[in-house]
Order: C-alpha cells, then sequence, then structure tokens
C-alpha cells in the first residue's frame, strides 16, 4: 500500500483500496483518475511531459521547464471534493484573457512553473500543488527532461517527418513510426518505486502516439512497466483521433502497443461495445498481449466520446475484483 495526499498533507499508510498507477496525458488521463477515485485513494498519475503546444508550449520555450498544463490536469482532477478543493481546482484551470503576452496561460500553469522555479524540483512543487488541492493521489512527471516526439508519416504514399507533438497531432496521414528525444531521459525514482509497488497499473485512454505509446519508448520507465509485478489494463478510446489514428481499428490499437513493447504484457483490455470495430480481431489482438477484453458501457449517456467516470470506476473495479479473485469475472470477459 502507498501513502496518499489530503487536505494536511501526506497521511500514513493505510487501508486505502489498491494501489494503483495510471499513465498518459491531457483528458484520457484526466478520465481515468476521475475514475479510479472512487475505487482508491493510493493512487499515482505519471503523466506525459511532451506537450509543445498552446500555453505550455510558450512557458517550456520561454522558461526550458517541463510543460505543465497535462501535470495540472491530472492534479485538477484528483483535487479534494470540497469548497477549498473544488474552488483552487478552478483557479488552476481558469485560463487568463489579456490583450498582453499572458493572454491564453492557464493560472495553474503560472503556479507550477513559479514552484519549480523557487523550489528547483519539479516533483516537490507538484507536491505542493497537491497539498493545496487536498488531491486524492499523486501526480509525477514521466521524465526530468522535456520530451520532442518525432513521428514518421505516410500520406497516400507521400513520405515525411514531422516533429513535436502538436504537429504529430494533427499532421495528416498514418503514423509509421515513432520515437522520443532525448532518447532516454531521466525518470524520476519516484516514479520507479511507484510502479514496483503497485498492485494494479493503468494505461490509457488518450492520444495514442502522443500520450499513451511514449511511456513505452522512455526506457527506464520500459523496463519498470514490464518487471512490476502489478497487473496491467489498458483503457480503449471511444473514437479514432483525427490525423492520428483516424485509419486504425480498435485491435490495432492493442497492436501498436505490442508493436513498440512486444515485452510489455496486459491483464485486461477495457472497451466499450459501441466503440469497437471487430470485437473477434479485438481478442486475438489482446490475447497476443495476455490479456481478455473486457467490454462495458463505458461512455457518457449523451452519447459523446467522453468516458464517465462512474461507469469506468465500475469496469475498473470489476476488472480488479476479477483478478483479486474477491468476485467472479463479470459476464462481459471475452473470450
Amino acid at each position: 500500500m502507498m501513502t496518499y495526499l489530503d487536505a494536511a498533507g501526506w497521511t500514513q499508510r493505510g487501508e486505502t483500496g489498491d494501489s494503483v498507477v495510471a499513465l498518459g496525458g491531457g483528458h484520457g488521463l484526466s478520465a481515468t483518475l476521475r475514475a479510479l477515485r472512487h475505487i482508491t485513494r493510493s493512487l499515482t498519475a505519471v503523466v506525459t511531459v511532451a506537450d509543445d503546444g498552446g500555453s505550455s508550449g510558450r512557458m517550456r520555450q520561454e522558461m526550458e521547464i517541463l510543460p505543465p498544463g497535462d501535470l495540472r490536469m491530472a492534479l485538477a482532477s484528483l483535487c479534494e471534493e470540497s469548497e477549498w478543493g473544488l474552488t483552487w481546482r478552478d483557479v488552476l484551470q481558469t485560463r487568463l484573457e489579456t490583450t498582453g503576452p499572458l493572454n491564453g496561460h492557464a493560472l495553474g500553469n503560472l503556479l507550477i512553473s513559479g514552484l519549480w522555479q523557487l523550489l528547483d524540483d519539479p516533483v516537490e512543487g507538484l507536491d505542493w500543488v497537491a497539498r493545496l488541492l487536498g488531491a486524492t493521489g499523486r501526480v509525477l512527471p514521466m521524465a526530468i527532461d522535456p520530451i520532442d516526439i518525432e513521428a514518421d508519416m505516410d500520406d497516400d504514399g507521400r513520405k515525411y517527418t514531422v516533429s513535436g507533438q502538436s504537429k504529430v497531432a494533427v499532421a495528416p496521414g498514418t503514423v509509421e513510426d515513432i520515437r522520443i528525444h532525448p532518447e532516454e531521459p531521466k525518470v524520476p525514482s519516484e516514479v520507479i518505486r511507484a510502479i514496483s509497488e503497485a498492485e494494479w497499473v493503468v494505461l490509457g485512454p488518450g492520444s495514442w502516439y502522443t500520450s499513451v505509446i511514449p511511456h513505452l519508448l522512455v526506457p527506464d520507465l520500459h523496463r519498470a512497466l514490464v518487471t512490476t509485478n502489478a497487473h496491467r489494463a489498458l483503457i480503449l478510446n471511444l473514437s479514432r483521433q483525427r490525423g492520428e489514428t483516424d485509419t486504425m481499428t480498435t485491435a490495432d490499437h492493442v497492436r501498436v502497443i505490442r508493436k513498440y513493447a512486444p515485452d510489455f504484457k496486459l491483464d485486461v483490455v477495457i472497451a466499450d461495445p459501441t466503440a469497437t470495430d471487430d470485437i473477434d480481431e479485438l481478442i486475438v489482438a489482446a490475447e497476443e498481449l495476455g490479456a481478455r477484453v473486457l467490454l462495458r458501457q463505458v461512455r457518457t449517456g449523451d452519447g459523446r466520446s467522453h468516458h464517465d467516470p462512474l461507469r469506468l470506476a465500475a469496469a475498473l473495479r470489476d476488472a480488479f475484483d476479477g483478478f483479486l479473485g474477491e468476485v467472479g469475472r463479470p459476464e462481459n470477459w471475452l473470450p
């Protein structure tokens, strides 16, 4: 079991649910964290640091720091459900509207960057923001160094290379290969320890090539993920992403995991049946990584491509309990 944060700071170890590490970035990781907080307080978010667009990209360029935006979103997702926590969450997420150079910056990005400058330690700075929010869990960067993503693209036979997370995400064509620079960024020791102590590691959903796959490309992080004794779950997206995955099937998303990390085994792949192209193909792709498929409705009731926190929490709880032997496997486990 792991420690967690409450409004007063670090608590003592205790019976707080399964120890879970969730990896990703942006809105996808935010959805996972909002679900997981319903079933555990032993929660660590490991966040991509490749963003080079918007407020984060500007700050990264001007200050030579980690892009704070995805880290801010993860912290906001874990805030205490009280007037204090929700107010500070809204402060973090507020974007300035001015006619000057601060226009478009999120206040949370400025706060995080200020703490980093003051403390000269990205992990400690994030812990202070987590204390301010009374966060349920801890947020850590996947690497101490900012990462650049580079992709080889094929646009109907036209081959070209594009650099930068924001450009890869919208580049026309299909991704043939993807790399990170630097090739071996330094991973915080806290990340390695959290993964080694976890009972579950959860990957996805999110932008597949720019938020999910990068975790498997960092050598130290890759090594930790394939050697941990934790169970491993993959949450699939609810729709294809224009430019990045618009030609990929649901099974293709799983095959990409195998392409970049053939030694990374999964226990369960969680998919919404309304977003699954071919269930039989998905089952085969999952089995190649050692996983079963759990089909559950996790989409919001309005039909949009957003994960519903409570539905996703129920699916994750079923997955966890099924492997821990506390309940029988759900009827919609496949095969």
